[in-house]
């Protein structure tokens, strides 16, 4: 194991074992750790480069939980939710351009890096909107946004459709990408622990209580996950059946994200995010962010030094060892061979970690290789 990996953390999958067996997370809390005794004023620079592949998510959860722990909840941000509209939008275009071509379909590769580096907002700061949607419907879509979002919202099989009739790199990409992702995984709940200030309270007594909670979270004592297809301004769709409809919902959110603000529908009106003082000198926050809900808990002693801190991730809700990942895996037969491997890096890019990731054999394939 490499001294990255110590840091940051590997998953390790073992596809056909049985739960809780068929993935071990052994990402290491640093949070809490790395920030005890620290200044309130310290902490969001901290964790934004400790947790730097979606550092801006993570700064704008710690301010928000300092704030709220030292002076109660801040009314509304428009910059703040211009910019968490910004960088997930970026997110979703790196994961979609460079992670997907290289796990699902190689022979977009080529085309996807093109377009990527064509991409406003990843070339310039302060990129106009209307060369992010230009782009987006050029390199991406093959037809104007707003038409593709209002398929997808009223039409389950869009997705099928616009990856089977459409030209370019990325309906390819889907169409090559389809046969070993459109498999059917069991949904967990959704996790909307964030839908009211009761159910955020009750975790953070779980987080008080249970530091170890962040590792193995349970919403309403059962796993839930946490995507681009939970969020909670579109709570009334149905949850994905197949890692290739959660692929659809990713690109879906690109396509809010790239639109006109519009309260619960697009721009830096469809994410939710916000915070809740639980005590004076306890906080709360969370933000919806590329790779789901992203929650941040704190405690603070009479000077305003941390006395503890807590972050709930994406990925340790996805890939809880009860979680949908597991279960999806050991569902998976047979467990190795080359359609099983277009399975599971369908699942991963579906789910996308924010740690690396091995699949290892499973004990009864390690015990038949001994024998």
């Amino acid at each position: 194991m490499s001294e990255l990996d110590r840091l940051a953390g590997v998953l390790r999958l073992r596809p056909g074992a049985a739960r809780p067996g068929s993935v071990r997370n052994d990402r290491p809390d640093w949070a809490g750790r790395l920030t005890l005794g620290k200044p309130s004023a310290e902490v969001p620079g901290l964790l934004a480069g400790l947790y730097s592949l979606c550092g801006h998510a993570h700064r704008l959860c710690a301010q928000m939980a300092l704030q709220a722990a030292e002076h109660g909840e801040a009314p509304a941000d428009a910059a703040a939710a211009g910019a968490l509209q910004h960088e997930t939008l970026c997110e979703h275009v790196r994961r979609i351009a460079l992670d997907w071509p290289a796990a699902l379909s190689p022979v977009a590769a080529a085309a996807a890096t093109s377009s990527l580096q064509a991409c406003p907002p990843l070339r310039v700061r302060e990129a106009d909107p209307r060369d992010t949607l230009e782009w987006l419907q050029q390199h991406l879509l093959a037809m104007p946004a707003a038409d593709w979002l209002r398929s997808w919202d009223v039409s389950p099989d869009w997705w099928a459709d616009w990856s089977t009739r459409s030209q370019g790199w990325l309906p390819a990409l889907a169409r090559d990408a389809r046969p070993g992702a459109d498999w059917p995984v069991p949904a967990a709940a959704p996790l909307h622990v964030h839908a009211d200030a009761a159910s955020l309270r009750g975790l953070a007594a779980r987080l008080r209580a249970t530091p170890s909670f962040t590792r193995q979270p349970l919403w309403q004592d059962h796993v839930a996950e946490t995507g681009s297809w939970t969020r909670l301004n579109d709570a009334a769709r149905p949850m994905p059946p197949t890692p290739w409809q959660r692929l659809g919902a990713r690109v879906a959110e690109l396509v809010r994200l790239s639109l006109p603000d519009e309260p619960g529908r697009s721009g830096s009106g469809w994410l939710a995010f916000g915070a809740l003082q639980i005590t004076p000198g306890e906080g709360l926050a969370w933000a919806e962010m590329a790779r789901g809900l992203l929650v941040h808990h704190t405690s603070l002693d009479e000077t305003g030094r941390v006395a503890a801190y807590h972050v709930l991730a994406p990925t340790e809700w996805n890939f809880h060892a009860q979680g949908p990942v597991a279960t999806a895996l050991e569902r998976l037969r047979p467990a190795h061979g080359p359609f099983a491997q277009r399975r599971i890096a369908a699942l991963m890019a579906a789910y996308d970690p924010c740690v690396r990731f091995e699949v290892e054999a499973p004990p009864m394939e390690e015990e038949r290789a001994h024998a």
